[in-house]
């Protein structure tokens, strides 16, 4: 299975939240891919804490792939190349982490058919050999977006089930944003539809993720005075009537990641060695986590039987 990672704004959380759900997979016991085509900011190594790639590969990378130039991308076996303490004891049971980064010095560039053929031919083949593909995309109506559209309308790709993820802040804005993302003139649905896919087939397979949610009732916001307290509840039911209205709402939503401190400044994995040992990260986010990585591939959770 592919899962494709978008969002239309920098900053929703989008690749801290991809990586950390390939992280679980992973960790569940699936071979999972990470494949960075987040092309103008390919800062996915930092994420795993790979050392010496913080924003990239020198040479070889999905830049250099896509373009012509490398054969082959890189690949980082992310167990032995992280040091992140945890990481590097591998889980037992644990399946393939493997990440295939962007390059250091690319950026956003414009993919041509040569292009759309190899991002083909590279899908087809990780499909055959991952469990999962989580391909992190740029932000916005990106070119990379184009490319994955176009590749995946084709028949080569008709019989590899893809499903969309778009991740949004809990903002007027980002919820605003998400849905002219799907939705609007030039958005994913009408973009798809240019390069053959079905529209309704399309929608059917776009599901929205709601990062840095601030709960009212968590112990983060227990300095609130009442008025406060009164406000970002009446704020949120306005929130969750705008997201309603506009087609990203509750029924499609797959879950919500508590607002957490240490993904607004560091941007890491979590895992349970920071909730119970160092107890630096909360409980409530680990479980979201787990509960969107599981929430990928069941079909429950996609109005499918």
């Amino acid at each position: 299975m592919i899962v494709f990672a978008a969002s239309d704004k920098g900053g929703t959380g989008r690749s801290v939240t991809s990586a950390n759900l390939a992280y679980q997979r992973a960790l569940a016991g699936d071979d999972v891919v990470y494949v960075d085509f987040d092309f103008g900011s390919p800062t996915a190594p930092a994420v795993f804490d790979v050392p010496d790639m913080q924003r990239g590969i020198e040479n070889g990378g999905l830049h250099s792939y896509l373009e012509g130039t490398a054969p082959e991308p890189a690949r980082i076996d992310v167990w032995r190349r992280t040091e992140h303490p945890v990481l590097r004891r591998t889980p037992i049971g644990a399946g393939r982490l493997v990440l295939l980064p962007g390059d250091a010095s690319g950026g956003e560039f414009v993919t041509d058919q040569d292009s759309v053929h190899r991002c083909v031919d590279l899908l087809l083949r990780l499909n055959a050999e991952f469990d999962l593909i989580l391909v992190d995309l740029s932000a916005g109506r990106s070119y990379a977006m184009d490319m994955v559209l176009e590749a995946t309308a084709g028949r080569e790709l008709q019989q590899v089930v893809s499903r969309w993820v778009v991740f949004h802040r809990w903002t007027r804005q980002h919820v605003i944003a998400a849905a002219g993302l799907v939705f609007a003139e030039r958005g994913l649905l009408e973009g798809g539809a240019e390069r053959g896919h079905d529209k309704d087939a399309l929608r059917s397979v776009i599901r929205f993720v709601r990062a840095a949610v601030p709960d009212p009732d968590s112990a983060l916001w227990s300095h609130l005075s009442p008025a406060q307290f009164a406000w970002m509840q009446m704020y949120d039911e306005k929130l969750r009537r705008l997201a309603a209205e506009l087609g990203v709402g509750d029924s499609v939503l797959l879950g919500t990641v508590p607002l957490e401190p240490i993904l607004q400044w560091r941007e890491q994995l979590i895992t349970e060695e920071e909730v119970v040992a160092t107890q630096i990260a909360n409980k409530e986010t680990l479980d979201a986590m787990e509960a969107i990585a599981r929430r990928l591939t069941e079909d429950t959770h996609w109005g499918q039987p």
